[in-house]
């Protein structure tokens, strides 16, 4: 004959609390009789109400003082700014992806180099309203048409030694932007290697804005932008 299996530890502990909610409501029951049969312990405890927020409007009346309806007000408030800066953040997120995905479809329909650096200068002006985006290429060696050179070791001479990427201020890297150096004010650099052997390149692009792009933003979007645009410039040679 089978044992009677013993109860989980989960169902032994619903038991108990069961128990225990039982419990609070027949003292609960208790308290509230006694409340009710001695009203003026209420009424007459100041600092009990001032606990909760209530207050005598007249005799026999007691509501909610100013200052817990205060309180109450501050809290929705809040939960509404909250509220509504989790959703324009989230739009802004959404927006931001989208456009990210959209640049990258740009990127892979270039002809050639020439139109690759084009096509960046265009996501960078239409897409995400920045004053330009460049590609530039160290030297020696031939640079493809319309991108920029870099001299030897540049890309180390912008992003420091063993630097991925450089969000900030545009500091030596605004000779980058040629004419429209003047109009940036921060600037958003990402190294990249193409070819073999590698050839160490900058993706660069300005903003307006000099706290546009800053020291403690993350690099993950440039830098993925630089993947793509490495890997479509190895389509074609530098000739």
């Amino acid at each position: 004959m089978s044992e009677t299996p013993k109860p989980s530890v989960s169902v032994a502990e619903a038991v108990r609390e069961a128990e225990r909610a039982k419990a609070l409501a027949k003292d609960w029951k208790l308290v509230s009789a006694f409340l009710r049969e001695h009203p003026q312990m209420i009424r007459e405890d100041d600092a009990l109400l001032d606990d909760l927020g209530l207050w005598i409007k007249a005799a026999n009346v007691v509501e909610f003082g100013p200052a817990a309806l205060a309180r109450l007000s501050a809290a929705k408030t809040r939960e509404k700014a909250v509220r509504r800066e989790l959703e324009a953040t989230a739009r802004a997120n959404f927006a931001a992806q989208a456009q990210t995905h959209a640049a990258v479809v740009d990127l892979l329909e270039a002809r050639n180099h020439a139109d690759l650096a084009r096509r960046v200068d265009d996501i960078a002006r239409l897409r995400f309203g920045l004053v330009t985006g460049v590609v530039a290429l160290e030297s020696p060696g031939a640079v493809p048409a319309g991108w920029r050179t870099l001299g030897a070791d540049g890309a180390t001479a912008l992003l420091g030694p063993g630097g991925l990427a450089r969000m900030g201020p545009p500091e030596a890297s605004r000779a980058l932007f040629g004419e429209l150096s003047s109009e940036v004010g921060s600037v958003a650099l990402a190294r990249m290697a193409i070819w073999e052997p590698a050839r160490q390149a900058v993706l660069a692009f300005g903003s307006p804005d000099p706290e546009g792009f800053t020291r403690e933003m993350g690099a993950e979007l440039i830098a993925f932008l630089a993947r793509v645009t490495e890997r479509t410039a190895e389509r074609w040679p530098v000739l």
